[in-house]
């Protein structure tokens, strides 16, 4: 069934995400979080996806959650439909926390594209994206406490190990709407760009991991450096990153890439994501809240 708030798209082995209600600036409603959840697995389950740039249609990239349905908004427990939520230790999960901990889990890189305001939701879903880029007229803010609510898509656990505590109370705590040059100094974003030159900008960068990378060791590098922030000691790291050195030490694409390296020229990768993942990559995050 085609998306109704999303816009979902493939070319050149870059899947597109959009934010598609430019009307509303983008605001986020529990339609569009489950079109998320079904946009990320259709990119992790196509193996032609080896990168996901994610933006929003017209003037913002996201206004944050939809509150047009008043002072209730947040009381609501499934949307419109008030149908019983999936619990998480007891309480309904927040929706955009589900999108937060979607992309964590995502085995494609994740690049934001950020083309205008990102408050609320819309920029903490971004957190666990790998890479944020932004046109130099967007604006971010996490705006939760002028609404009487706590910082949700665990962005308490994202945002401090993104930006540093103190950077992190700062925008939380102040709750004011940054400029992005604010949101570059403080590496929230890692680039700022002319708003014609951000889209551009962003399929250049997924396009340099499209052409020249295995996609399996992308997937298996970006889970041991996302589960790598919560490692107790570098020996974790080192465990991990051996069982995956042994397994992979003899594989194709290992093969490939060094014979073509001393043949100089492109390396043709044979394995796949959805084939091949070797069994020592992360699962992450981890649910402990599973069953």
């Amino acid at each position: 069934m085609p998306f109704s708030e999303i816009e979902y798209g493939v070319a050149d082995r870059v899947a597109t995400i959009t934010l598609n209600r430019p009307d509303r600036l983008n605001a986020f409603t529990f339609a569009m979080r489950g079109e998320l959840l079904e946009a990320f697995d259709l990119a992790d389950a196509d193996d032609e996806v080896r990168a996901v740039v994610v933006t929003g249609a017209g003037r913002a990239f996201c206004a944050g959650a939809d509150l047009g349905g008043g002072g209730d908004t947040f009381a609501r427990v499934d949307g419109a439909s008030r149908k019983p939520a999936e619990l998480v230790d007891g309480s309904p999960r927040d929706g955009g926390g589900t999108v937060a901990l979607r992309v964590a889990r995502s085995l494609k890189p994740v690049i934001g594209a950020i083309n205008g305001p990102a408050v609320g939701v819309g920029v903490t879903m971004t957190l666990p994206m790998d890479v944020r880029l932004a046109s130099e007229t967007a604006r971010f803010g996490f705006v939760f406490a002028r609404r009487g609510i706590v910082t949700e898509a665990a962005s308490s656990w994202f945002l401090p190990r993104i930006v540093g505590i103190a950077q992190a109370m700062e925008w939380a705590a102040t709750e004011r709407v940054f400029p992005a040059a604010e949101a570059l100094e403080g590496r929230l974003v890692s680039r700022l760009y002319p708003a014609e030159e951000l889209l551009p900008a962003a399929y250049a960068l997924a396009r340099e991991i499209a052409d020249n990378t295995s996609a399996v060791s992308v997937a298996a590098i970006r889970r041991l450096m996302w589960s790598g922030l919560s490692a107790a000691s570098p020996w974790e790291a080192h465990a991990a990153d051996s069982r995956l050195m042994a397994e992979l030490g003899g594989a194709p694409d290992t093969v490939e890439g060094v014979t073509a390296f001393l043949e100089k020229r492109k390396a043709d990768f044979p394995m796949k994501v959805s084939q091949d993942l070797p069994s020592g990559v992360p699962f992450w995050p981890e649910n402990p809240y599973r069953g």
